[in-house]
């Protein structure tokens, strides 16, 4: 949902790009977006079971950013940079990127930040942290900054950096996973030829990739050896993979892109579906509905079962205030494809319209949407805005309590607990959190105070 772009301030960005300043804490961000996501677990999901790692633990982020990185952090949590999704060529490119810190996910390496933590004292780190919390919970990247902020030290540089014996691990866990998986390794060569060249260059500009990945000269031989002997290596792109790679790129370039830039791209002398998808989010950030709404139309009635062209045609309209006519199409999204960020936006259009029957609809979609993406903040404040409206006061003020203690408003939150307290049945699962919630909120306040 590109609608909603989340500034969000990442300790492990900050780690593998320079020492933290607020500046750099303010143009840290992250986007969302359903298609782009399961375009990524798609790839991974193979690797993953080759690897011995459960998919559904694993957890994707897209960084906004269009310099060249992609790295593991934080325990099973893979994050993509834009600007290496669009500017690689090929799926082979990605998956190959993919399988490489699989393998360092697989391998151990992230235990180093254990000795990271050491030279970072625990403050800057739980400062950093909560700051990630913050800006995700309230959509603002100045209230994340000032949290990290408060944190005695800045984590340096090097935080995620790997050793070149690990990198060598890796890429040799990266070509056995595709080996398995029956996939070519010449996209993992092909990133890595693109980097090399990076070497020569002042560190300020180089990508951040290469900071944090040492290249080398014995890497890149071992993957040509590789790929000269390997059955796999002539294997073509899986069934699908190429379309979702180019709709993934197109969806990008023209949501991160000017609209001028993405009609250069993607001219109308281009009819292919992809550049149709890319002309009609052009058309849309313009804003030109009169082009963009037939495009779109034109699309869902060559692909009527294509969730995200629904979710489109919906973005469109909900957000040039037309709410009831987006719902059929975000209802029709949600049905084809029942993915959080899909229900959270179609509860978002429920809770405009505010009838009794939307808001019950908005209240059961949400409810479906935090089973899985429990630290949505703003999903948890549309939550308790439909409870409220339907006049569940203990319920609203829970829900209160999850997002305010996500935004790290810890006054907010003890308040909104205290009132869910009062209000809710006793020994309930929701009064139990809330008693939890009020104990987080108080070990968090007197951490402040160390």
């Amino acid at each position: 949902m590109f609608n909603r772009i989340i500034f969000l301030v990442m300790l492990f960005l900050v780690a593998v790009s320079a020492p933290l300043s607020r500046a750099s804490a303010n143009n840290m961000s992250m986007i969302r977006d359903a298609e782009v996501e399961n375009t990524i677990r798609a790839y991974a999901t193979p690797l993953l079971e080759v690897a011995g790692i459960d998919p559904q633990s694993v957890s994707i982020y897209l960084v906004k950013d269009n310099r060249l990185n992609a790295f593991v952090a934080g325990g099973l949590n893979v994050f993509f940079n834009t600007g290496l999704l669009m500017r690689a060529e090929a799926p082979e490119q990605v998956i190959g990127v993919l399988a490489h810190e699989i393998g360092h996910m697989a391998g151990g390496h992230l235990s180093r930040l254990h000795d990271a933590a050491g030279r970072a004292t625990a403050e800057s780190i739980v400062a950093m942290v909560l700051g990630a919390a913050a800006t995700m919970a309230t959509g603002r990247g100045d209230v994340g900054a000032a949290v990290i902020m408060g944190g005695q030290h800045a984590a340096q540089r090097n935080f995620l950096s790997h050793t070149r014996a690990q990198e060598s691990a890796a890429d040799q866990a990266a070509v056995n996973y595709l080996d398995a998986t029956g996939q070519s390794a010449r996209g993992l060569l092909r990133f890595m030829e693109i980097l090399e060249g990076q070497d020569l260059l002042q560190t300020e500009r180089q990508d951040p990739y290469v900071r944090t990945h040492p290249l080398t000269r014995d890497r890149i031989d071992f993957l040509r050896a590789h790929v000269a002997r390997s059955p796999h290596s002539d294997a073509p792109s899986r069934p699908g993979y190429e379309e979702m790679h180019e709709r993934m790129r197109a969806k990008l370039y023209a949501f991160l892109e000017s609209p001028v830039r993405t009609l250069r791209r993607y001219p109308e002398t281009d009819t292919s579906f992809v550049a149709r998808y890319a002309q009609a989010i052009a058309y849309y950030r313009r804003p030109d509905l009169g082009r963009a709404i037939p495009l779109i139309d034109e699309l869902i009635a060559e692909r009527p079962e294509d969730p995200y062209l629904h979710e489109l045609k919906g973005q469109m309209l909900f957000e040039n205030g037309r709410a009831e006519e987006a719902l059929a199409p975000y209802r029709e999204a949600v049905r084809l494809l029942p993915h959080p960020l899909l229900q959270i936006s179609l509860a978002q259009v429920q809770i405009e319209l505010g009838t009794p029957d939307m808001l019950e609809e908005a209240r059961q979609n949400l409810s479906n949407a935090l089973k899985i993406e429990g630290d949505n903040g703003f999903a948890w404040r549309l939550y308790a805005t439909a409870l409220g409206r339907l006049g569940e006061e203990g319920l609203a003020a829970y829900a209160m309590a999850e997002h305010a203690l996500l935004g790290q408003r810890l006054p907010e939150a003890a308040y909104y607990a205290n009132r869910a307290e009062q209000l809710l049945p006793q020994s309930s699962p929701t009064w139990l959190r809330t008693q939890d919630i009020k104990a987080e909120t108080e070990r968090l306040r007197e951490n402040q105070k160390r």
